[in-house]
């Protein structure tokens, strides 16, 4: 007898999830990537849940239980209450677009999320971000390759850029002004004052690069003049913070966060700083508030003779 869990009409459903996410929504290639296989976890689960191929149709009638029994499976696998919410969040979202796709009226089982604390991120110093970029370019195997990751680091750093953004900047920004515009994500633009440090490891890189810059390629290259990939700078990051002692939380990532405590800091208003990070809402520029409290806090527990 064959299996009937075999074949999911449903994955058709997936891959047009995929599609919509990637044109309609212009969501990042991380979060379809991430999405999409939260759609085909869903279907492969309620084809063995429920013993039977998975259609649209069945897609359109699930129960709270069935969803509540996809996700005890995933906790059942390691997962944690912020990967638990963001992947109840992607179920929601792919059927809402498979009711939308059937001309249908969206029926999505209520179910409450698993509660999750929003982390603080933790900055660095100035002088470790110093350290880390002077590491991450001396142990290069090359000098131009050094300049990279050094600009690299500097953009994310003295720009709050992500990675993915500063990877993005094309040779069309050349040559180098005293601001920059930025594509981030869903392909939002915005312009980012540029500080003389950062520009100067941008020439210099250029200078030393092999490969000439274009106006339509990445400035960035890889070693043998493909485009440069984010593990390749969060691998010199890791390499760097262990020569250094530095602690798991010096990830590139951190460089962007460090940026954002830093001006809070020295007095940079929430409004200005969410047009510097290319923030969609302030919620998410408003945690950095706690960030610079949390270091208050460390200096005067430090500091206090009665803390």
């Amino acid at each position: 007898m064959a299996d009937p869990t075999a074949s999911h009409p449903a994955s058709a459903l997936a891959a047009g999830w995929h599609d919509h996410l990637t044109r309609d929504r212009r969501r990042s290639q991380h979060t379809v990537r991430a999405y999409t296989a939260t759609a085909h976890r869903l279907i492969d689960f309620l084809g063995q849940h429920r013993g039977e191929a998975v259609t649209g149709d069945a897609l359109l009638t699930l129960e709270p239980s069935d969803l509540r029994a996809f996700l005890t499976s995933r906790r059942a696998e390691g997962l944690g209450n912020s990967s638990a919410a963001r992947e109840l969040s992607a179920v929601r979202g792919f059927l809402a677009f498979v009711a939308a796709e059937a001309g249908k009226e969206a029926n999505i089982p209520r179910l409450k999320g698993p509660k999750r604390g929003r982390s603080v991120p933790r900055p660095i110093s100035p002088a470790e971000v110093t350290s880390l970029a002077a590491d991450v370019e001396e142990n290069a195997r090359e000098e131009w390759i050094g300049a990279r990751d050094f600009a690299v680091l500097m953009l994310l750093y003295g720009c709050g850029l992500r990675v993915s953004e500063a990877l993005g900047i094309t040779g069309a920004s050349l040559p180098l002004g005293e601001a920059m515009l930025v594509t981030g994500k869903r392909n939002k633009t915005r312009v980012v004052p540029l500080l003389k440090p950062v520009r100067d490891a941008v020439e210099r890189y250029v200078s030393l690069c092999p490969y000439p810059p274009t106006k339509e390629e990445p400035l960035f290259r890889g070693a043998r003049g493909g485009l440069l990939q984010g593990e390749m700078v969060r691998r010199a990051v890791r390499n760097a913070r262990r020569s250094l002692g530095l602690g798991e939380r010096t990830t590139p990532h951190a460089l962007r966060h460090s940026f954002a405590t830093h001006l809070l800091g020295r007095g940079a208003d929430l409004r200005s700083l969410q047009e510097l990070l290319g923030h969609a809402s302030l919620s998410s520029t408003q945690i950095y508030t706690a960030v610079d409290t949390a270091h208050l806090m460390d200096v005067y527990r430090n500091a206090h003779p009665r803390a």
